[in-house]
């Protein structure tokens, strides 16, 4: 039987090294050659094979090969970082109709922490939204499954499902001494990415609550029926990017660029490989995916000059921390609101065949004067006050195993503008009898309404004039 076991060992040992080999010369054939030829580690590997070998001799029950691969593989992305991940040929699938911007389920940004499912945020008009579902909530049981000991991956397999199916989800709350419990129907999940109105006129506001391939088209749409809309020359937009999570790099690219001088420069990358060092620019040729003509020279040529204001906070993640930090760096926004997420890692979709994939992290997002978005997020030019619960809210650096932000580059800044201080914004007014109406407010106000506090002190800053001479510097020459 030992023997048997040691050949059985070698032969695992051997197989695993040959896979190891080719991959390494694969994901590093462009590195020098004694990068290369590094020495795989023998007793790591043999430790595996060892433990792969015990299992398959003595765990109660037998276990395909398949599976204890998979989970190795599942070990090893996982216990990088929070957003690298394996994707199996149904998360492979869900994650290419999910940027599409329709698909099934329940509506929520998950991560995992402690061996829970902890929500990140709730996706506007789902059913998680409309249940009342916040960030931090951890699920700790899914119908009737508990959750520790599920893998992300399979407690997302569990929410998802065909549309009109019950699930039930219990939660527990920070400030809540027993679990929640919510009964929520499964939906087709639709997500409109761009939402516009105008406020009053002259002053237009848009809403982007997801980047995906279609987002810089549909916001050219809305910015060509608002300045149509207006009956006054527009004097001040709001761009909305509060509880965005993010998505496609090119979206927040075309949104970028919508509003930038062209060719300035978006948002650039930095990693180990050639590949993962970029620059992004608001140029077509990083927007735009494959022939499609350029749908931002249909914009109005006021949008690179009117007076923005961009609404962020706690949600703000991403491709919405790209934006904001892009806006902000070329002085061509005011930002306002709270600190953003911090999630300013690159993932990369390298598929592997049989309609599998991994997600891998390969670089940090740079804001266009070299600042990290990592585990820091975009600081606000001016703080909303308001925002009573955004201490509590979770960001990427409360994530377990999060990258750490890494150093700002010592680049040449490709924009003048200097970074200042953040200022308070004007506290909300209180009634009369002194009662403050925000801290009585549950669910919050819908952002974009009569009752958005954060919106209502945009106006007010319009107004005041301070906005007005943010312009960027640039405009007299001439928006991933």
């Amino acid at each position: 039987m030992g023997n048997k076991m040691r050949q059985f060992g070698l032969i695992i040992f051997g197989a695993i090294a040959g896979v190891m080999l080719s991959l390494n010369f694969s994901a590093v054939a462009n590195k020098e050659i004694t990068e290369v030829l590094r020495p795989l580690p023998v007793e790591e590997l043999r430790a595996f094979t060892e433990v792969f070998g015990r299992i398959k001799s003595d765990y109660v029950e037998p276990v395909e090969d398949k599976k204890l691969i998979t989970e190795a593989i599942n070990g090893m992305l996982t216990g990088l970082d929070p957003h690298s991940a394996y994707l199996d040929s149904d998360a492979f699938k869900e994650l290419q109709i999910g940027t599409q911007g329709e698909f099934g389920g329940l509506g929520i940004e998950v991560s995992m922490e402690d061996g829970f499912v902890k929500v990140i945020s709730p996706i506007e008009d789902t059913p998680a939204f409309r249940a009342g579902i916040k960030p931090g909530d951890l699920i700790i049981k899914l119908d009737e499954t508990a959750v520790k000991g599920l893998s992300l991956t399979d407690a997302i397999k569990r929410m998802r499902g065909k549309p009109n199916t019950p699930i039930t989800l219990t939660v527990l709350r920070k400030g809540e001494t027993k679990p929640l419990v919510f009964s929520l129907i499964r939906a087709i999940i639709k997500i409109q990415s761009v939402k516009s109105k105008m406020i009053e006129p002259g002053y237009a506001y848009i809403r982007i609550t997801q980047f995906q391939e279609q987002t810089g088209e549909n916001l050219v749409k809305a910015i060509d029926k608002l300045f149509k809309e207006s009956t006054v020359p527009m004097k001040g937009l709001v761009l909305d990017l509060r509880n965005d999570p993010g998505g496609l790099l090119n979206g927040a690219v075309a949104v970028s660029a919508a509003f930038l001088p062209s060719n300035s420069l978006v948002v650039y990358t930095d990693g180990r490989t050639d590949d993962a060092k970029m620059k992004l620019k608001a140029s077509p040729e990083f927007y735009l995916r494959d022939t499609k003509s350029d749908y931002l020279k249909r914009l109005p040529p006021a949008i690179k000059t009117v007076p923005m204001i961009t609404l962020v906070n706690g949600g703000s993640a991403s491709a919405s921390e790209i934006v904001a930090g892009a806006l902000q760096d070329h002085k061509r926004s005011v930002v306002m609101g709270t600190q953003t997420f911090g999630k300013g890692s690159v993932q990369t979709i390298l598929p592997l065949g049989n309609n599998t994939a991994i997600k891998l992290t390969t670089a940090r997002y740079y804001t266009p004067n070299g600042q990290s978005i990592q585990a820091k997020g975009i600081t606000p030019d001016i703080l909303d006050e308001s925002a009573k619960d955004e201490t509590e809210r979770l960001r990427e650096a409360d994530l377990d195993r999060h990258l750490s932000n890494g150093k700002p580059k010592d680049i040449k800044p490709e924009t003048e503008a200097a970074k200042v201080e953040p200022k308070p914004a004007v506290k909300p007014p209180k009634p009369e009898n002194g009662e403050d109406k925000n801290k009585k407010r549950e669910p919050p106000a819908e952002f974009g309404s009569a009752d958005d506090l954060l919106l209502t002190q945009a106006m007010n800053y319009f107004k005041g004039g301070a906005a007005a001479s943010n312009k960027n510097p640039d405009s007299a020459k001439v928006v991933n």
